[in-house]
């Protein structure tokens, strides 16, 4: 065989190959078109037997069932293994808004909260690598039921997730736009390999409006989410025994007239090994508030009252607008049963938490706190290169205050009232480093800066106060010790710049 001639045998073989290559993927990976299967896109329609005979279809050789441009009213649908519901830009797929259209689902995992929580828009249970995608809407039309759960004893029961997956492997959600659920939006449980990517999300019809619960999850990755809800952001959970860790979330814009960014307050397995990063809380659009503030009652969250561990997790370059309490940690003890057969909770843990690199503005009078309780100190706590603007106007009668323990009460960033300090309070802690925090507020404030109590082995190093001009007490220490303060030579005159009390030891202050 001549050179030309071997050169297009060879050539020939690899046409035939790529062939069938493509025939090969193209029988494994097909697409499903809804219309196909008796759907129509005219709002009224109800689609539900139509989209899911495209989904058990799909679902036998792999693949996407496609939302071509229209309106798909529909109840329940049951995603399975292999398939990928692709919502086109124009498509919504539209829940219907009688909760006779969405039965009962077993979610196969033991959880707080499983009394009520049994309905779904889409449910997936004990799936693997299942999708949705694309740049449509999927619309629960939470607010039909508003009236009717007011009625009902339970306001929890009868009212929809929009989205459900419980026991699921590879799951991944991109592109759409999320809006209008009767109950939490999206609730990942127990799930392993979560990709949630560029969706938008709009979630203020209803109470308990959460923008997403990842909740007992590993290996989750959260990016490029612009979210604004009535209750809770993006919220960590675990409400059984699994705990949520090996998770990332970065470049989000996050608005909620609760907390931005929370973990708990379920807690009951914990948190393990997550980071935070490069997001932007601000003030929500939606002024009218079922829960919390139009601007949130928190920027970051962090809360174990249930038991539990909370560990190595970094948050940095956060900005935070508006938030009442930019930053909150709490250790309680609710010790809350995450079912009625389960041993009560022990005390939880907090430690190796890092935060930096955070703006916050426009922050109200409250002040931070970052406390545990004298059972169970928050450990090894770093706060490094924080900037607050408060609203300020604390009073002489807010520094004295008895702040209760309240160990088995809500956790929330305002549920102990003004603080003694218009910036940091912290109680119940060790091993706690402070550095480059800069502190302001807008109107007269009598309260000190830093509030310290029951905390020991810590530093507060190159801080920049407002100080408090009726008083030049930056730091007010009760019974702790072992304690290294600077302050800048400008705002403290030196040695006068810290109030402690008798049982306070150890304690070194300079001003630099």
């Amino acid at each position: 065989m001549n050179i030309l001639g071997e050169y297009f045998s060879r050539l020939k073989t690899r046409i035939l190959f790529a062939l069938m290559v493509a025939i090969s993927a193209n029988l494994w990976a097909q697409t499903y078109d809804i219309r196909h299967s008796g759907a129509i896109g005219d709002g009224i329609t109800d689609n539900t037997l139509f989209i899911q005979k495209a989904i058990d279809s799909c679902s036998v050789t792999g693949g996407k069932v496609y939302f071509p441009k229209g309106i798909y009213l529909s109840g329940t649908l049951v995603l399975k293994s292999n398939v990928t519901l692709h919502v086109s830009s124009g498509a919504t797929l539209l829940g219907q808004p009688n909760t006779k259209f969405y039965p009962y689902q077993n979610s196969g995992i033991r959880f707080y909260g499983e009394d009520w929580a049994k309905q779904a828009l889409i449910f997936c249970k004990g799936q693997k690598n299942v999708s949705i995608e694309g740049q449509g809407t999927i619309d629960g039309q939470g607010a039909a039921y508003v009236t009717t759960t007011l009625k009902k004893p339970d306001r929890y029961r009868d009212r929809p997730y929009l989205l459900w997956f419980a026991g699921c492997e590879n799951v991944s959600v991109t592109g759409v736009r999320l809006q209008n659920s009767a109950f939490w939006m999206q609730h990942y449980l127990g799930c392993k390999y979560v990709r949630i990517d560029g969706i938008k999300i709009w979630n203020h019809s209803n109470k308990n409006n959460d923008m997403m619960d990842i909740d007992g999850c590993s290996y989750v990755t959260i990016s490029n989410v612009i979210g604004d809800s009535d209750d809770d952001g993006i919220t960590i959970k675990s409400t059984s025994p699994l705990v949520s860790e090996h998770i990332t979330i970065t470049n989000c814009v996050l608005s909620s007239h609760c907390s931005a960014i929370k973990f708990g307050t379920e807690s009951v397995g914990g948190f393990r090994n997550i980071t935070i990063s490069n997001c932007v809380i601000k003030p929500s659009a939606q002024l009218k508030t079922i829960y919390g503030k139009p601007a949130g009652i928190g920027g970051l969250a962090m809360e174990m009252v249930d038991g539990g561990i909370m560990e190595n997790i970094t948050v940095n370059n956060l900005v935070i607008d508006g938030a009442e309490v930019p930053l909150f940690v709490r250790l309680g003890y609710r010790a809350r049963k995450h079912i009625g057969s389960a041993s009560t909770p022990g005390l939880g843990k907090i430690r190796n938490v890092s935060i930096s690199d955070v703006v916050a503005t426009g922050a109200g009078i409250t002040g931070c706190s970052f406390s545990g309780i004298g059972r169970a100190p928050i450990e090894n706590l770093s706060l490094r290169n924080i900037s607050v603007e408060f609203a300020g106007g604390g009073l002489n009668s807010d520094a004295e205050r008895i702040i209760e323990e309240l160990e088995d009460s809500y956790p929330e960033g305002t549920m102990f009232g003004n603080l003694p300090a218009y910036g940091f309070y912290v109680r119940h802690a060790k091993d706690i480093k402070m550095s480059g925090i800069t502190l302001r507020y807008k109107t007269g404030e009598q309260r000190p800066a830093f509030f310290i109590s029951d905390t020991h082995d810590f530093s507060i190093l190159d801080t920049h106060v407002k100080p408090n001009p009726g008083s030049q007490t930056m730091v007010v220490l009760e019974k702790s010790s072992n304690g290294l303060i600077s302050a800048k030579g400008y705002n403290f005159p030196a040695g006068g710049f810290i109030k402690k009390d008798k049982l306070s030891k150890n304690i070194i202050g300079k001003v630099e």
